[in-house]
C-alpha cells in the first residue's frame, strides 16, 4: 500500500471509495465542498449534487433504504436545512450504511454564524464521530458505515475546517466489497405516520444503549497513559493541538464523542491527579463528562473561535496551579488581512453599482454578491441564510407597503433553485408588488464554480436537462419577468425603476456567466489622463484592477478583466479599452 498526502476532505472521499460507498449526495458549501468533488473521481460510487441539502439527505435515505452505503455531506447550517428527515431518519433507522458529514467552522471563515453540530447528536440519540487528522477522516469513515449498520442508525460524522483542509499523510488501501443489502418492505418502520412513529419510540431508546455499551470497547476511544498529574479529555482538531504542546500528558481521546463511555471515563479519571476537558465551541463534552460524575476542572477556553496551541498550554497550565508548564511555540508573524472582494470583470457589481446608485433597500443573500454590502458598493441592508431574501423583502413590505416601491430582493441562480423558488412562491401567492433580481452567473461560483440544476451539467460531467429560470419563474405566477445582461447598465437601470413601480411580482434575471467561468484573453482598460476630470466616480465600482495615480485612475493590464464596466458609467469618456494584451 501507498501512502498520499491529502486534505481531511480528500481523505473522506478516498473513505468513501475503500470502504464501499455506492451512492454520495450533497450541496456544494465551505469547507465541506472538496468531499464530493473528490467522490467524483471514482466512477463506482453515484455522486451528485442536489438543489439543497434537504433533498440530498433524502437521496441519501433511499439509497440507504435500497441496501446501499451512502454518503451526504454539508456544512454545518446546511444539516440545519436537513434537520426535518434527520430527526425522522432517526427514527426509522437504516439499511445500507448512512453517514452525514457536517463541516463545520468554528471561526466563521466562510458561514453566517458558529454552530456545534454535536448537539444534533444528542438532539436526535444518534453517534458522532470526529476525526482529528487526515488519516483519521478516512479511516473513520469506515468504522462510521459499520456502526451505521451494526446500530441500524444514521451516524453524523463531524469535521472542523482545520480537518477539511489541513493535510497529512494517508495510507491508501483497495476498496472493498460490500453488495446491496436485499430491501425488505417494512412500513412500521420505515413509513413515519403517528402510529408508526409511537411504536419507534422504544426502540428508539433500546438503540441508544446498544450505542452506550458499544461506544465502551469503540476502537475510535483510546486511552494515551503518560504524566498522571493532569489527565485531558479531547478529541478531533483539538486532540493535535493538546499534542503539539503537552506531548506527555495522559489524554483520553475521544474519536466517537457521541455517547461517551462511561467506564472508561471513570478508569481515566481515577488514574490522574486532575482532569480537564479541552474543546472547540461549545462544552458539549465537558457537560457530559460531569454528568457521569467526574469532576473536571474548568478550562478557561472560549466558546466562540477556533483554539490555537497557545490557548491550550495556558488552559493546562492553568488546570495544574503552574504557570505556563506548558507553552507553544512562538507562532509566526499572521500576513495581513486582504480583504475580499468582487473579481475584477464580475456582473454582480453592475448589478450593486446600480442599486447604490438608486439608494435601494436591499435583502440580500448566500453567494459571491454578498460581498455587494461592503465598501464602496455598500449596496445590501440584511441577510440571513439561503434562500431568505425574498421572504425578508416580502416581510418588509407587508409591515409597510411603502417599502415594496423601493427594496429589492437580490439572489444567485444557484441559491434561486436551493431555497428561493418558494420565497417567490410566496410572494406571488400574498400579492406582493415586490421585486425580486437573480443573478445568474451560470455556476455556484461562492464554493468553486459546482454545477447546479441550471446548468445543464451534473457532477459527474454528465450532460442533462437545464432548468429554465424565465420559465420556473413564470410557472410561479410571475408575470413580469424579464432578462437584462448586467453590464449594460442603462437599460438595467430602467428595468429596475420600471420594476419598482410595477404592481405587482416583477423578477429581473441578471444573466451573465461568471468572469472565471471562461478565461478568455482581453484587451485591458486604460485611461487618457486628458479626458479624466477626477470625478472618481468609476472608484465607486471597487474594481481590484483599478488604483488612484495623481488623481485619475490607473488600470492594472494584469488584473483588469476588459468587461467595460467602468467605461459605461465614466461621464467623461476618459476610460477606454487600450492596447490588445501580448500573449
Amino acid at each position: 500500500m501507498s501512502k498520499e498526502l491529502l486534505s481531511g476532505n480528500e481523505a473522506i472521499a478516498r473513505g468513501a471509495y475503500e470502504y464501499g460507498v455506492r451512492v454520495a449526495a450533497a450541496y456544494p458549501g465551505t469547507p465541506s465542498t472538496e468531499i464530493l468533488e473528490n467522490i467524483a473521481n471514482y466512477p463506482e460510487i453515484a455522486s451528485q449534487w442536489s438543489p439543497n441539502e434537504k433533498v440530498a439527505l433524502e437521496v441519501g435515505i433511499g439509497a440507504s433504504f435500497a441496501g446501499a452505503r451512502t454518503v451526504v455531506a454539508m456544512k454545518m447550517v446546511g444539516v440545519n436545512v436537513a434537520a426535518d428527515p434527520l430527526l425522522t431518519l432517526a427514527y426509522t433507522g437504516v439499511n445500507g450504511g448512512l453517514v452525514l458529514i457536517s463541516a463545520d467552522d468554528p471561526g466563521i471563515h466562510s458561514s453566517q454564524n458558529e454552530q456545534d453540530n454535536r448537539f444534533y447528536g444528542r438532539f436526535a440519540r444518534i453517534p458522532v464521530i470526529e476525526p482529528s487528522d487526515s488519516q483519521e477522516a478516512k479511516d473513520f469513515l469506515g468504522e462510521a458505515l459499520n456502526i451505521s449498520e451494526m446500530l441500524d442508525t444514521v451516524v453524523l460524522y463531524r469535521t472542523t475546517t482545520r480537518i477539511s483542509h489541513s493535510k497529512s499523510m494517508v495510507q491508501i488501501g483497495s476498496r472493498e466489497d460490500h453488495p446491496l443489502l436485499p430491501y425488505v418492505k417494512n412500513i412500521h418502520k420505515n413509513l413515519m405516520i403517528p402510529n408508526f412513529a409511537r411504536m419507534r419510540q422504544p426502540d428508539v431508546l433500546d438503540r441508544f444503549e446498544r450505542m452506550v455499551q458499544y461506544a465502551e470497547t469503540s476502537p475510535l476511544n483510546i486511552i494515551e497513559w503518560g504524566d498522571r498529574r493532569i489527565g485531558i479529555i479531547t478529541g478531533g482538531i483539538s486532540y493535535q493541538y493538546v499534542k503539539e504542546v503537552c506531548p506527555d500528558a495522559s489524554i483520553l481521546k475521544l474519536g466517537l464523542s457521541y455517547p461517551l463511555p462511561n467506564d472508561m471515563l471513570h478508569e481515566f479519571a481515577a488514574g490522574v491527579e486532575k482532569v480537564i476537558v479541552i474543546e472547540e465551541l461549545e462544552p458539549f463534552l465537558l457537560e457530559l463528562v460531569r454528568l457521569a460524575g467526574i469532576n473536571a476542572v474548568e478550562s478557561g477556553l472560549p466558546r466562540i473561535g477556533e483554539l490555537t496551541p497557545a490557548m491550550v498550554g495556558h488552559a493546562v497550565s492553568r488546570a495544574m496551579g503552574e504557570h505556563d508548564v506548558f507553552m507553544a511555540p512562538t507562532a509566526p508573524e499572521e500576513a495581513p488581512v486582504r480583504p475580499p472582494v468582487m473579481c475584477p470583470g464580475c456582473p454582480h457589481r453592475a448589478v450593486f453599482y446600480i442599486l447604490n446608485k438608486l439608494k435601494l433597500t436591499v435583502t440580500g443573500d448566500i453567494g459571491c454578491y454578498t460581498l455587494g454590502a461592503l465598501p464602496p458598493l455598500n449596496a445590501m441592508d440584511m441577510f440571513m441564510d439561503m434562500g431568505a431574501s425574498i421572504g425578508l423583502a416580502l416581510g418588509m413590505e407587508k409591515a409597510n407597503p411603502e417599502f415594496a416601491r423601493r427594496t429589492v430582493a437580490v439572489i444567485g441562480d444557484s441559491t434561486f433553485l436551493h431555497s428561493g423558488m418558494t420565497g417567490l412562491l410566496d410572494m406571488v401567492y400574498n400579492n406582493s408588488t415586490g421585486t425580486v433580481v437573480i443573478l445568474d452567473n451560470a455556476t455556484t461560483a461562492m464554493t468553486g464554480h459546482q454545477e447546479h440544476p441550471a446548468t445543464g451539467k451534473t457532477l459527474m460531467g454528465e450532460q442533462t436537462a437545464r432548468a429554465d429560470l424565465e420559465l420556473i419563474c413564470k410557472g410561479l405566477g410571475a408575470k413580469r419577468v424579464r432578462v437584462i445582461d448586467p453590464f449594460q447598465t442603462k437599460e438595467l437601470e430602467a428595468a429596475i425603476k420600471d420594476e419598482l413601480a410595477a404592481n405587482e411580482v416583477s423578477v429581473i434575471i441578471a444573466r451573465r456567466p461568471c468572469v472565471l467561468l471562461e478565461r478568455k484573453q482581453t484587451t485591458p482598460m486604460e485611461c487618457d489622463p486628458e479626458e479624466c476630470r477626477h470625478c472618481n466616480l468609476c472608484m465607486k465600482l471597487g474594481c481590484p484592477s483599478m488604483r488612484l495615480e495623481e488623481g485619475h485612475p490607473e488600470i492594472n493590464e494584469a488584473l483588469c478583466a476588459g468587461c467595460g464596466l467602468c467605461s459605461s458609467i465614466c461621464p467623461f469618456h476618459a476610460l477606454k479599452q487600450g492596447e490588445k494584451a501580448d500573449d
